[in-house]
């Protein structure tokens, strides 16, 4: 058997149990990592499905609005495996209010899980990459809600752009230890959350989208997988959109 890519190499996926965490989750432990999977729930079924087959995984029931989960899943994700190589910071919520009627708690409560919460895993993360030496990788999973305005996205869109400046900031201050942290900015994929999404809003980002369709989970793990690997050692505080061409559309005619 080959060698993957990734062998040797620990990693921890926040919200790694469903959805895009997930799937970059599965693409990590074929490409030869051990991985740990952080989630409110859902862990030891993630974790069950991806371990066997001579395939390390592990679970962790955390929930990163708690300043001591974000502590403890990196101290037993390195318990798990010896050493903290990735981190993922995919765990995230949405809330859809309009403006004017968006609560105090619920805008919080997106920036606590969204922003704080990252910050959080990832100081912890980089304190023990650099403890060990040799460098590390953060991938933060951001959205085009982060460049973007959308309609009733006020709180999920502005702790998006938040992440967003928190990796570029990362970046900055991690390169001297030889740790790299991108953002990838997903646009419509389909995952469990998105096939809830009503007949005219599907049709509204279809619009938006040149080709026409909505992204998948594994296409947003392949994006993360490069930038987990060596091949993307000199890609650091650049944020990748994985979004059929929404970023880049403007006026489409038929």
């Amino acid at each position: 058997m080959s060698a993957g890519p990734l062998d040797g190499k620990a990693a921890i996926v926040t919200g790694g149990a469903a959805g895009i965490g997930r799937a970059i989750a599965e693409a990590l432990v074929e490409a030869g990592a051990a991985v740990a999977i952080a989630d409110l729930k859902g862990a030891a079924e993630a974790a069950g499905a991806l371990g066997g087959a001579g395939k390390r995984a592990a679970a962790i029931t955390a929930d990163i609005a708690r300043e001591g989960d974000c502590a403890r899943l990196v101290a037993e994700g390195a318990g798990a495996f010896g050493r903290v190589d990735i981190l993922v910071n995919n765990a995230g919520i949405g809330v859809q209010r309009p403006f004017l009627d968006l609560p105090l708690e619920d805008y919080e409560r997106v920036m606590r899980i969204n922003v704080t919460g990252a910050l959080l895993c990832a100081q912890h993360a980089a304190r023990r990459m650099i403890a060990q030496g040799g460098g590390g990788r953060i991938v933060n999973i951001a959205s085009i809600s982060g460049q973007r305005a959308g309609t009733n996205r006020t709180a999920y869109g502005t702790s998006k752009a938040a992440l967003i400046q928190l990796t570029r900031q990362m970046a900055l201050e991690l390169a001297p230890h030889r740790i790299t942290v991108n953002a990838i900015a997903p646009g419509p994929i389909e995952t469990e959350m998105a096939r809830g999404h009503p007949p005219e809003q599907r049709a509204a980002f279809l619009r938006m989208v040149p080709l026409n369709r909505y992204g998948t989970p594994a296409e947003v793990a392949a994006a993360a997988l490069f930038l987990l690997s060596d091949g993307a050692a000199y890609v650091t505080g650049h944020v990748l959109d994985v979004d059929g061409g929404f970023m880049a559309a403007g006026l489409m005619t038929p």
